[in-house]
């Protein structure tokens, strides 16, 4: 017999139930799995680290344009390109702090799409919360990753908009926009949810190190809201332009001086092959011929056109690579100096993908106006973003230099003598530099038979080249005193920084260095010219000790000569190479080992 609940009795079994489901489920809760947990502490934690130091770019008087990061405690930090182009040279950043600091442009990556900026603090010396760079080589698909920025200027108090999502490509290549800048080569595709206003923002791993720079987005397609594909500029890639823009130079991308491609339609994708060497390239002059195959470039092996645009492109113009060819079967591997890409001489892109939010009606702890002292930091000249830095660090890197000794009052003759090797020859040297006040400066040396060079009358290019086959020791040497004795003074035609680029001293023993990636040394540049000839001088980024210089006899179309300087020991209370080898064109041309030098006073 079927028996029904009356009204009463049915309205307190309800809440009765309830309760039990209540104590149940109290009772009981649900456990999370421990690497959940951990994940999410380790996120917080994360972003708890590294929002101080992310940064909301602004036009001055506060209405946004970007974002960036801090990467420095003196406040450089790093943002897009086409994320100041709009606001000049001047102008402010804020912080989570809620404080809104001026800054100043640095340096710029124009086909990069990439600026540095430094902020003023607003106490003297104060440092600012910075981020450490990571690795983006050992990103992986599949990462999680933190993406953070002021995207929409939505956050009037400056705190970042934070959002997590996975890589979802690696060494992605994304063509030129514009005028033939904005490339993003070798870049990271995220996932990682990024809008207009994100661009020049940070893309962190899991430990809070920056992995890269956000500055691309499948926008202009899809109304500009998110639609799942954004791009990062690799920190990798930025870290070879970071001593340039340190620096304040307006830097250039690399080009081979040759075309390269798949060897025919129906060729294997892995095969690579010099398809046209440019004319007066380095890449001719080392050698490089139409149909090498193309095995390695930098370290990196090359099988695809896209892997070759990839790896070209995180390079400095000027810079020397490794580069491997096969040719007959037999593999070489040669240093060769990139060229330019010419796209940087154009103009500026139009503005197309950056965002143009309106001014935030409140700008919190704006403060004091200041006092005019940041507009002091920008000098505007053709070839550098900013000259004001380039001075700042060239003078920095002459004062750690001259801590290894100060030649100011060793103007007179210098001489050096020893012994020489030269292929199977061996025998005494001795070289004498004279720059006499009202007079014209003298070279003379001794290697096997005796060569005498006028630097400033003997302007023909056979005369400075010689002695024959080491293209142009004699010039070389009165170079470096110039150098060593006047500094800046000496070098009426340019006396710049020349941002950061690697070292490759040969094994002193002359073998054959097992790979030439494993000679590289980093080293800060200096560029000097004098009369027509111009220099550039390597400065070990560790001490500052000058390793080496080259010296350019027609810098468009001959190899300089090579100088490599090591074996310092103390001559007067200062350090002085007691070992100089001389290259060029790929071939020791000798080495002097010094057995005493005489410095000339004033």
């Amino acid at each position: 017999m079927l028996r029904y609940l009356t009204r009463p009795v049915l309205a307190a079994a309800v809440p009765a139930a309830l309760a039990a489901t209540v104590a149940l489920t109290v009772a009981a809760p649900i456990e999370l799995d421990k690497s959940v947990v951990e994940a999410q502490a380790q996120r917080v934690a994360a972003i708890k680290k590294v929002a101080p130091a992310v940064v909301a770019v602004c036009m001055q008087g506060g209405q946004g344009v970007g974002s960036g990061v801090v990467i420095s405690p003196d406040g450089y930090a790093l943002t897009n390109f086409h994320v100041v182009q709009p606001t000049g040279p001047l102008m402010q950043a804020g912080l989570a702090d809620g404080v809104l600091y001026d800054a100043v442009l640095v340096g710029t990556d124009k086909v990069g799409d990439v600026s540095l900026i430094k902020l003023m603090p607003k106490e003297k010396g104060k440092p600012f919360p910075f981020v450490a760079l990571g690795d983006s080589d050992k990103v992986k698909i599949g990462d999680w990753s933190l993406a953070m920025g002021n995207p929409f200027s939505l956050a009037m108090d400056f705190t970042p908009t934070v959002t997590y999502g996975v890589v979802s490509g690696t060494n992605r290549y994304q063509p030129p926009e514009g005028k033939g800048l904005l490339e993003y080569t070798d870049c990271i595709q995220i996932e990682t949810s990024i809008n207009p206003g994100n661009s020049g923002g940070p893309l962190f791993n899991m430990q809070g190190e920056l992995i890269g720079i956000n500055g691309r987005g499948s926008f202009e397609k899809r109304g500009r809201v998110n639609s799942g594909v954004g791009y990062a500029i690799s920190i990798n890639q930025i870290k070879n332009f970071l001593g340039h823009m340190r620096a304040g130079i307006d830097t250039d991308h690399a080009t081979l001086g040759a075309a390269v491609g798949t060897a025919a339609e129906d060729a294997p994708l892995s095969q690579m092959v010099v398809k046209q060497i440019l004319d007066g390239s380095d890449a001719e002059r080392r050698g490089l011929a139409e149909g090498d195959q193309l095995v390695s470039f930098a370290g990196r092996p090359v099988t695809s056109t896209n892997q070759y645009k990839n790896i070209l492109g995180i390079f400095p113009k000027e810079w020397r690579v490794p580069v491997s060819v096969r040719r007959n079967n037999e593999r070489r591997e040669t240093l060769i100096r990139l060229m330019g890409n010419m796209a940087t001489e154009k103009e500026t892109p139009d503005k197309k993908d950056g965002p143009a939010p309106p001014a935030p009606k409140i700008v919190p702890k704006k403060g004091p106006a200041g006092s005019g002292e940041t507009a002091k930091m920008y000098v505007p000249k053709k070839g550098y973003a900013n000259w004001y830095f380039n001075e700042l660090e060239r003078d920095k890197l002459i004062g750690e230099f001259k801590k290894h000794g100060d030649f100011a009052a060793d103007t007179g003759t210098w001489a050096g003598e020893g012994r020489y090797e030269m292929g199977e020859r061996k025998g005494d040297f001795r070289f004498e530099v004279s720059e006499v006040k009202d007079g014209d400066p003298l070279v003379k040396l001794k290697l096997n038979i005796e060569s005498t060079l006028a630097p400033l009358k003997d302007t023909d290019r056979r005369l400075q080249s010689e002695p024959i086959g080491s293209g142009g020791l004699m010039l070389a040497l009165y170079q470096w005193h110039r150098l060593l004795t006047t500094g800046a003074k000496g070098f009426e035609g340019l006396f710049a920084h020349g941002g950061t680029e690697p070292f490759y001293p040969y094994p002193a023993d002359g073998s054959a260095p097992k790979s030439l990636a494993a000679l590289r040394v980093d080293a800060d540049v200096l560029k000097t010219k004098h009369g027509s000839t111009e220099c550039k001088w390597f400065f070990s980024t560790k001490d500052h000790q000058l390793v080496g210089f080259e010296t350019f006899t027609d810098k468009d179309y001959e190899d300089p000569c090579e100088v490599f300087l090591s074996d310092y020991k103390p001559v007067d209370g200062k350090q002085l190479p007691h070992r100089i080898e001389v290259r060029f064109k790929d071939k020791r041309y000798a080495v002097l080992t010094v057995a005493k030098y005489t410095l000339g006073k004033k």
